[in-house]
């Protein structure tokens, strides 16, 4: 059973995160596996409140039942194989429960269509979905050094969580406003002369003349977030440090395809071709080791 419960986990990762999936071969089997646990916990919870053929109510039972799931397995008595192998995970690598739990309560906030006035309203959101996972995952790789280390690690973990999902954000604007959902925040809308309401109802807004430079804005704002966290990449574990720089310059490159397609999110959804990905990993391979930052 416990092989295939990790064959479980790898076959959800993989069919659900590219860019993490070939970033994982980097890692020792040992911490590969915990990471898919850890993701495939995370993909399902997503996956509950996604589902378009639920309503909010059942969306809302199912989501309060895989947390009460959580804490049985956390309490010794998971009922599957996602929840034995994160159970696994987190007793291996001290993962602490209350990350977990953040991550249920980031993603219940997609219960109701989303509708952020500021950045940092938007930042909030991301926390809990994103730098929640930044944070699991850094106990998982591990961090070389000691618990001030740890801390500064955990901190830049989170940063880049940020810059993971308002990349997320960017790419899948269109099919947000499809099913309903604007994560762009107010105030930066209106400083371009842009509202929710028209992402909303406008299919053809990514070839407004407003749209590029309102893109431009945010992309710049992604890839600060991304060189703030870039020194957490030194602190970690030398056999993960492969894994994290591949997985933050995968979803890095996202930004690069979305200047490609002239910032028009809207009607088209960039994506990274598998020769750029083979690229990264060839980069990644002849990468070094990073030296721990004083």
């Amino acid at each position: 059973m416990p092989q295939a419960d990790a064959a479980l986990c790898c076959r959800i990762t993989r069919a659900h995160a590219r860019t993490f999936s070939l970033a994982s071969r980097f890692l020792p089997a040992a911490k590969r596996r915990a990471a898919f646990a850890v993701y495939a916990f995370c993909r399902v919870a997503d996956d509950i409140v996604d589902d378009p053929g639920a309503s909010r109510a059942e969306a809302e039972a199912r989501l309060a039942c895989y947390r009460a799931r959580l804490t049985m397995a956390l309490e010794g008595a998971p009922d599957d194989g996602v929840f034995r192998e994160l159970a696994r995970a987190v007793a291996e690598f001290s993962v602490p429960h209350a990350v977990l739990y953040e991550l249920l309560e980031g993603v219940a906030r997609d219960l109701v269509p989303p509708h952020y006035r500021s950045w940092r309203e938007l930042a909030a959101y991301c926390e809990g979905v994103a730098s929640s996972v930044g944070e699991m995952c850094t106990h998982v790789f591990g961090v070389n050094g000691d618990a001030g280390d740890r801390e500064r690690a955990l901190r830049y973990a989170r940063t880049m969580g940020l810059a993971m999902q308002l990349t997320n954000i960017l790419r899948d604007v269109g099919e947000d406003a499809r099913r309903g959902r604007c994560y762009l925040p107010d105030d930066d809308l209106a400083r371009f002369g842009l509202s929710r309401g028209e992402i909303l109802a406008n299919p053809d807004l990514g070839r407004d003349e407003r749209w590029a430079p309102f893109v431009a804005y945010q992309i710049g704002r992604a890839r600060s977030l991304y060189e703030a966290a870039r020194p957490g990449l030194a602190l970690l574990a030398p056999d993960a440090q492969r894994c994290a720089f591949a997985c933050a310059n995968g979803y890095a490159s996202i930004l690069g395809a979305i200047e490609e397609i002239r910032f028009n999110s809207v009607s088209l959804r960039a994506s990274v071709s598998g020769m750029e990905r083979t690229w990264l990993l060839w980069r990644t391979m002849r990468a070094p080791v990073m030296a721990r930052m004083a």
